[in-house]
């Protein structure tokens, strides 16, 4: 995207709806310049008439106009730089959320492939860059451009030979402004990615931190973390290094301009072409020109800044998901809850690796079907076709004989009840982790649903029982407890088809046999299919089919696959071995 396309849609998108404010702003610009003007302007008078030709009539006048001219300039910028700034942050947090939207709407493939830690990286920093740039920027080009406009008319009203003289800084200024720009542009893109590195592994800590101390990895990750910070510390320096370099620059340039202008004026004033109350005025207004003019020759700096985070973050805000949802579909109607794949083919990001060939499955509506076989097999992705987390390359999955890619996604999904082997929870309460499945259910259907999944026994344990948090993905709770929430999640849905995937870690018997019983509850005269680890579930299954290497290669009863599939058999004969 072309950086004119960038702040077309910025202005756009983002701009345009806070246009009047954005006037109001320019017109405390106006004043601002303005009052600064004045100051330059007054100093004139103020010398002509009252220290050289002493007179007495303007003594109060001129101190009373320049009170009046500060505080104009001092509460028109106030004014200005309020506008601008919650103008500002409702753009950002409008950036945030659109960012957001498009990341809880993105496929599943596009979420994974990307870890969390730049994302947040993204949405904090490289939307700051974007808020600076149509906001500060914006704000800085309007006041600083009218105040250097109306400095520079101060200066050539008082003379205008030394005007052109003094003009020549605004091209040298820009010149070394815009080499740094470029050198900070891309110093910020790197430490960006850097500090999304770090972001990262701060992640992976928190995540790992029992595995790390189990393995007395400590120093081994300080070790990481200290060349991770290392080099976001290197990109901190060279970044705050180049900004530092802009100070002695425009010092310099402004050192030489002041000495050129002592010596033209000198001569001028000598050869009596200039007044004593010109020059003051002159140098008054060329010395507050030097804060704008240095502000707009730094400008492009800002801009680049806000247009490298836009390239990071519009390309998330435009995510087009292949997997959505239209409503100009049908919605589906089940009846029994048969589940058909025919012909299924699927890879994961087009690689070459297929992971599903030729598969084809029924599921009997209102029965229990079971997959098994060993890990890596494909099982997990047949699960996650049904809901549409992913699309195969060819194939059809239908429901009641009804395809569901030509049927409403929404209608689909809501027909459906995940319990995944790594239960997911939100960092909240016992009760709005239940409820999430259903956020217009009353206490008594909550409660119904934890009492059917056996959670009753532990909540009434937790200090506030149902308003307890449960800290990130449950930390606070025990696995089995994880396991019976997100089955009693489920059974407040009260969706017609259940996707199981069993858990592989061992549980107490005690614990195990209440999963199994609100598993029972879930299931019973719904159409499920389980990834079935334990042998009581697959015993219990009215269909099995054994997956191997994304192949179906069995199928039937228990007893039919023991004599007819030799992978089954061996699968089976290691269960009785755990059991």
């Amino acid at each position: 995207m072309k950086n004119s396309e960038i702040l077309k849609r910025l202005y756009r998108d983002y701009t345009r709806k806070y246009l009047n404010k954005i006037l109001l702003a320019l017109i405390f610009s106006i004043v601002l310049a303005g009052s600064t003007s004045s100051i330059a302007y007054l100093l004139d008078p103020a010398i002509e008439k009252i220290f050289l030709n002493k007179d007495r009539s303007l003594i109060y006048v001129i101190p009373f106009f320049i009170i009046i001219a500060f505080a104009g300039k001092g509460l028109s910028l106030y004014g200005a730089k309020v506008i601008m700034i919650r103008i500002s942050e409702e753009i950002k947090k409008t950036l945030q959320l659109d960012m957001m939207k498009a990341l809880i709407k993105a496929d599943t493939n596009f979420i994974e492939k990307r870890h969390s830690g730049k994302i947040i990286t993204n949405l904090i920093s490289d939307v700051n860059f974007m808020t600076a740039l149509v906001s500060v920027a914006i704000l800085n080009l309007f006041k600083d451009t009218l105040t250097l406009i109306g400095l520079l008319s101060v200066m050539f009203y008082q003379n205008w030979k030394l005007s052109l003289v003094a003009i020549i800084m605004i091209p040298l200024a820009s010149f070394f402004a815009n080499l740094l720009g470029k050198r900070i542009t891309k110093v910020t893109t790197q430490a960006m990615d850097q500090a999304g590195t770090v972001n990262t592994y701060l992640i992976e800590i928190f995540k790992n931190h029992k595995l790390i101390k189990i393995f007395q990895k400590e120093s081994y990750e300080t070790a990481r973390a200290d060349g991770a910070l290392k080099i976001l510390m290197d990109k901190g320096k060279k970044l705050n290094e180049i900004y530092a370099r802009s100070s002695p620059i425009m010092e310099v340039l402004t050192g030489i301009m002041i000495a050129i202008l002592i010596f033209y004026s000198g001569n001028l004033i000598i050869s009596d072409e200039l007044g004593i109350g010109n020059f003051f005025s002159f140098l008054a207004a060329m010395m507050l020109a030097y804060q704008p003019v240095r502000s707009l020759a730094t400008l492009n700096i800002t801009i680049n800044q806000g247009l490298a985070g836009a390239k990071r973050i519009l390309p998330i805000i435009d995510l087009k998901e292949k997997i959505s949802e239209d409503n100009s579909l049908e919605k589906i109607d089940l009846n029994r809850g048969d589940i058909e794949f025919k012909k299924v083919n699927f890879t994961y990001n087009d690689e070459d690796k297929v992971v599903l060939k030729d598969i084809n499955l029924f599921i009997n509506g209102g029965k229990m079907t079971s997959l098994v076989g060993h890990s890596g097999a494909g099982k997990s992705t047949i699960l996650n076709l049904i809901p549409r987390f992913y699309d195969p390359q060819n194939g059809d999955i239908k429901i009641d004989n009804q395809s569901i890619y030509s049927k409403r996604l929404s209608s689909i999904r809501n027909n459906i009840s995940l319990v995944s082997q790594e239960t997911t929870l939100f960092d909240d309460t016992v009760l709005n982790n239940i409820k999430y499945a259903n956020l217009d259910a009353t206490e008594e259907q909550i409660y119904e649903a934890a009492k059917l999944s056996h959670c009753l026994e532990f909540i009434e344990n937790l200090p506030k029982k149902y308003d307890t948090l449960i800290g990130e993905n449950g930390v606070r709770l025990s696995g089995g407890e994880k396991q019976r929430l997100s089955i009693a999640r489920a059974i407040l849905k009260k969706s017609k088809i259940i996707l199981l995937d069993e858990a592989t870690s061992s549980l107490d018997a005690e614990t195990e046999e209440k999963i199994q019983e609100a598993i029972k509850y879930l299931t019973k005269g719904r159409t499920t299919l389980v990834i079935a680890h334990r042998l009581s579930t697959i015993l219990n299954s009215n269909k099995i089919y054994v997956i191997d290497s994304g192949k179906v290669i069995g199928e039937g009863t228990h007893s039919e696959l023991i004599e007819n599939s030799e992978v089954y058999k061996n699968f089976y004969e290691k269960q009785i071995q755990k059991h």
